[in-house]
């Protein structure tokens, strides 16, 4: 079993969660959809919406929970990704990244509708095409050049649309005629059901709150809180809309308009009215397309990242700094789809339904995630927030069965395009993705329940020249230790931020190194025979994320690359980011210096001490990478000039320290060597093997972490590999 994880600082609070998610939800689909829900469900549309925001209220609950249990980046496709493996993952991705585009593509020709509409003379479908087509240009423009750029942009929109909605709404009760509500439901309940499926898609937003949960403040409340009261809030702001908008004008008429809420606003609110709302529509149908084409390339990004789909997404402009290929693939997608409504008038509604039954069907495997997650139990996952009886299992049985009425009601070319979206999903899975990623799922601890507990090595990885040895170590290190538990490895990149912040695309700096990391880690994963996780983390103190993390996993083992430096001279033994770890560090430690890319046969010098066992036991560790048998070495000095009981001596104090790790005679050799000068001797007889392990001395009361005289004399004069090694008890002493 593997999978991974993405943590990026925490910056935003309520209010920004808030304007994220309930904010993108006002956006073009309450100024384009009314004429659409209109003309099949009459003024029962305002049904449709609740029912719609019913749907998402079920998905935003569990979407919550899941959130608070793994608060990092991702949303929909990570979850569904790590609790039912890379089928699965396949699956909502591509149904998430063909839905967004549809979205986007479904708000441009929108955009292009209310700019042509309210002048004569260019009217028609090519103008509304050729308008939208330019104004999709621009969005990719701005987000190809910068992520911050397109947020700050994003947020002057929502906050203009929302106050002319909100006024419409306002005054439009008052000039409501209840002879046109009559008949309400026309179409009965089958066309409200229809209608739900249409109007999905304004609710997508409240997805971007999971998408970044990573970097929401206090995610056990703002995560939840935003999420269910963004969905409650523009649910009934878009039922109030309905209200008014058929009240005000017969729903027949209201069905016959491409630009509905503009056709109702000019009743009561005049030309000035009118032109605020055209306004609001333009700006709405921009703002969500462009909260579309940001979340479209981030979905294919990650894909790139995860080995869903080539890598070749996983790239980052070099000047820019956004991920600019998984940018320019959305856009080129989007144009072909803006395009087709040249020659399909109903192309807008096909859009929408499109794009709902996509994300219908990621949020019913989001459903099913919840109760995988739920039944495995996994140890890193831990909501702050969960579902109480009898809203578990009650709200994802409820959210699966309500997609999937939602969607067995929608247009039969709907249902067409997204099974095929899904079908193709599974054929990209059994074709190109299989064996390549790292998840398999929690499925198999969901059925059987979970593992035993783990052996847990917890490996920093950041160098590519040393990775690869270092994730080896560490495999082999778990493996031996299969008797204490599962083996499982933990391998952790941090990239160095000095101000994270929200606004900066985070997820494309640590690119190259996570996806050299999962590469390494899927092969010696597969070798090994070990469970790997991988976690990619962003901060301002390399050290101290490192620590957080062998804190949160509460590793048995670490095992640390360290460049051979030994005493920098600038209040550093092993430098800046090594020096934390080694002197805070309560499990055992390896820090390693690799020379070569061969383990080989290892030596362990053991001199008396309670470090003697550990560093023993770490060479038997170190000798399976190769499948070798270490050899541990003693050195005496001769107690008078025919001292013949030294090399005795020195057998009794390797058997001890065999004996107290644990170890079998048949499980290494035995080297004496008798000299007046123990570092001399240690250096001459390491030199001739590819690894030494010596013992690190324990910790100092001061700033500076001691090593002892032959440590010095190791780490300086032999050529191989070096591992300094101290073990728990050491620390105590």
């Amino acid at each position: 079993m593997s999978g991974q994880s993405g943590e990026l600082e925490r910056t935003l609070g309520f209010v920004e969660a808030m304007t994220l998610g309930g904010g993108t939800m006002i956006g073009a689909g309450i100024f384009i959809l009314p004429g659409i829900a209109a003309e099949t469900a009459g003024p029962a549309s305002s049904i449709s919406y609740a029912l719609a925001g019913f749907v998402a209220l079920l998905a935003a609950l569990s979407l919550s929970e899941l959130a608070t249990g793994m608060p990092i980046a991702g949303g929909s496709y990570h979850y569904v990704n790590r609790a039912l493996g890379g089928l699965f993952g396949a699956i909502v991705g591509w149904g998430m990244w063909t839905g967004l585009m549809f979205a986007s593509a479904f708000y441009m020709i929108g955009f292009g509708q209310y700019l042509v509409e309210p002048i004569p003379f260019l009217d028609g479908r090519i103008f509304i095409v050729a308008l939208g087509l330019v104004g999709l240009a621009l969005l990719l423009g701005v987000n190809y050049y910068g992520t911050e750029e397109s947020s700050a942009f994003q947020n002057v929109t929502i906050g203009t649309e929302t106050a002319i909605i909100l006024v419409f709404v306002a005054v439009g009760v008052f000039f409501i005629d209840p002879g046109n509500l009559e008949p309400f439901a026309p179409f009965g309940p089958a066309g409200i059901v229809a209608t739900t499926g249409i109007v999905f898609i304004s609710f997508l937003g409240f997805e971007i709150i999971a998408t970044v949960a990573g970097e929401i403040k206090n995610p056990s409340r703002v995560i939840p809180l935003s999420m269910i009261l963004s969905v409650v809030l523009v649910t009934l702001l878009y039922v109030l809309v309905m209200l008014v908008s058929t009240g005000v004008v017969p729903f027949e008429s209201l069905g016959d308009s491409p630009i509905p809420v503009s056709d109702v606003a000019v009743v009561y609110l005049g030309p000035a009215g009118v032109v605020a709302i055209v306004f609001a529509a333009i700006i709405a149908a921009i703002s969500s397309s462009n909260s579309s084409i940001l979340a479209a390339s981030r979905v294919i990004y990650a894909m790139g990242r995860d080995g869903v789909v080539t890598d070749w997404f996983n790239v980052n402009h070099p000047r820019f700094y956004t991920p600019h290929r998984a940018i320019a693939a959305t856009g080129g997608v989007t144009t072909l789809l803006i395009l087709a409504g040249l020659q399909v008038d109903t192309i807008i509604a096909l859009l929408a339904e499109a794009a709902s039954f996509s994300f219908l069907v990621a949020y019913s495997l989001v459903h099913v995630s919840l109760v995988v997650f739920r039944r495995a139990d996994p140890e890193d996952y831990d909501p702050s927030f969960t579902l109480p009886k009898p809203l578990y299992p009650a709200v994802p049985i409820l959210g699966v069965v309500s997609s999937v009425v939602v969607v067995s009601q929608m247009a039969t070319v709907v249902v067409v395009i997204g099974t095929g979206i899904v079908a193709f999903g599974v054929a990209w899975y059994l074709t190109y993705t299989r064996g390549r990623v790292v998840s398999e799922g929690l499925l198999r601890e969901a059925i059987y329940g979970p593992p035993a507990e783990p052996f847990r090595v917890v490996v920093p990885v950041a160098n590519p020249a040393t990775q690869r040895g270092l994730l080896q170590l560490a495999a082999a290190s778990a493996h031996t230790n299969e008797d204490r538990g599962t083996p499982e490895v933990v391998a952790v990149n941090v990239t160095p931020v000095d101000n994270p912040s929200a606004l900066v695309n985070l997820e494309a700096d640590r690119a190259d190194h996570q996806r050299t990391l999962l590469e390494n880690a899927h092969d010696i994963a597969t070798k090994m025979d070990v469970t790997l996780r991988t976690r990619a983390v962003v901060a301002s103190n390399v050290g101290e994320a490192i620590l957080d993390v062998i804190e949160e996993e509460a590793a048995d083992e670490v095992i640390l690359g360290w460049d051979g430096t030994l005493d920098d001279g600038d209040d550093h033994v092993f430098g800046p980011v090594v020096d934390p770890v080694v002197r805070q560090c309560r499990c055992d430690i390896s820090l390693v210096n690799l020379e070569s890319d061969t383990i080989g046969v290892p030596v362990a010098f053991v001199a008396p001490g309670a470090n003697a066992p550990v560093v023993a036991h770490q060479a038997v560790e170190f000798a399976s990478v190769d499948d070798t048998v270490p050899t541990l070495l003693n050195v005496q000095t001769p107690r008078h000039e025919h001292d013949f009981d030294a090399e005795e001596r020195g057998r009794a104090v390797i058997a001890d320290a065999a004996e107290a790790a644990g170890l079998d005679p048949s499980e290494y050799d035995t080297q004496v060597v008798v000299d007046d000068d123990v570092g001399r001797a240690v250096v001459e007889a390491a030199s001739e093997y590819d690894t030494v392990c010596v013992g690190l001395s324990g910790r100092a009361d001061g700033a500076k972490i001691p090593y002892g005289a032959v440590t010095e004399r190791v780490v300086h004069d032999v050529p191989g590999n070096v591992a300094l090694i101290r073990g728990s008890r050491a620390e105590l002493e």
